[in-house]
């Protein structure tokens, strides 16, 4: 029987999947990773208030957890990552400051999911850590297993996953990335599960009213980020109060009437200016992403494959071309739209999970 560290978020995955490490003989600790949001209308990360909604970390969720942890009888703890997690809140604050789009999910899962909780597993001699993600873990007779698309395509989370240590997936479980949501809603059902019909967390956790301007505020209220709107012409064409307010390829809420759609093509952070234009001019044949992770052996020439911009998008045919240490060259077969820097270039072979990187 291995030992596993199990982190359970009181969601209706995490939950189903100690069920199904039970069914497959494990002995399963549960954890809930503790980010410093509480429960009430007013939360607070560090020195920063938070007006929580629906996130993934509250102290409900945690209460979810710990019944469905006493109705499987598996021990259960709750351990206060808020040091580490204020380093994640610190990089999203950051990174819209450069005026670039960070993604945290794939921070904390590379930073405390399956990075601070393989320590914790490792002081309780806990074989594995598992999660609720869905992606799979597939055994290609290799030293690692490799890391693939979840079997249900609308919930799979292998994009999110791209940036942990590939030495570590021999020692990851994904038991619910073999199942489609819908027969996990049931399962969890038919077991007396209350998260049964809990609805999925779609927000970042330390923001769950989604207003990432008025956070980021908070947290840097001396930051003035405010400046000019303009054509891809350099006409001036108004104001906006930061540029942590939009990202690439935004089409809403640009706060100007233009005759037909407009969209932010480009971020300036040293002048402040963003560039708004038609959506042609959102094509990009290529990319550089810097900060690779390959969960393959590092290619050392030219690599064919499908790659991802964004956690929603589709992957696109493109050649990847690794010309230094960390760095990559995306080129796409056609013009890919939306290209953020500061999102993840994920690259893929069908289903598996090759590597991925920055977008710079």
């Amino acid at each position: 029987m291995s030992k596993v560290v199990l982190a359970m978020s009181g969601g209706v995955d995490s939950s189903v999947a100690a069920r199904l490490l039970l069914d497959a003989g494990h002995e399963v600790v549960g954890v809930f990773m503790r980010h410093g949001i509480e429960t009430g209308q007013s939360c607070r990360v560090g020195e920063t208030p938070v007006r929580h909604k629906q996130g993934c970390c509250s102290a409900a969720d945690a209460a979810d957890a710990r019944r469905v942890a006493d109705l499987l009888a598996i021990p259960f703890y709750a351990l206060n990552f808020d040091e580490q997690f204020e380093r994640i809140v610190d990089y999203f604050v950051d990174e819209y400051l450069a005026g670039r789009t960070p993604n945290p999910c794939i921070v904390c899962n590379t930073w405390l999911k399956f990075g601070k909780l393989f320590e914790y597993a490792d002081s309780l001699g806990a074989e594995f850590v598992a999660t609720g993600h869905h992606a799979r873990l597939v055994d290609v007779g290799q030293s690692v297993p490799a890391l693939m698309r979840g079997l249900d395509d609308a919930k799979d989370q292998a994009y999110v996953l791209f940036g942990i240590e590939r030495s570590r997936l021999s020692r990851m479980l994904l038991p619910v990335g073999e199942h489609h949501k819908s027969a996990i809603r049931v399962l969890a059902e038919q077991l007396g599960f209350r998260v049964a019909d809990k609805r999925d967390s779609q927000e970042i956790c330390f923001v769950p009213d989604q207003d990432h301007a008025r956070f980021i505020h908070e947290r840097r209220p001396a930051a003035d980020t405010s400046g000019e709107i303009v054509a891809s012409d350099g006409t001036v064409v108004g104001r906006h109060d930061g540029i942590e307010r939009y990202t690439i390829g935004q089409r809403k809420g640009l706060g100007i009437a233009f005759g037909d759609r407009r969209f932010v093509v480009r971020i300036e952070p040293d002048t402040r200016r963003v560039v708004v234009g038609e959506q042609h001019e959102l094509a990009r044949n290529e990319l550089t992403a810097a900060g690779a992770n390959w969960l393959i052996e590092p290619p050392t020439g030219p690599l064919e494959c499908q790659v991802k911009i964004r956690y929603r998008s589709r992957p696109a045919g493109a050649l990847v071309e690794p010309f230094e240490e960390g760095r990559f060259r995306v080129r796409f077969e056609e013009p890919c739209y939306g290209v953020a820097p500061g999102q993840a270039a994920v690259c893929f072979e069908g289903d598996r999970v090759l590597g991925g990187g920055w977008i710079e």
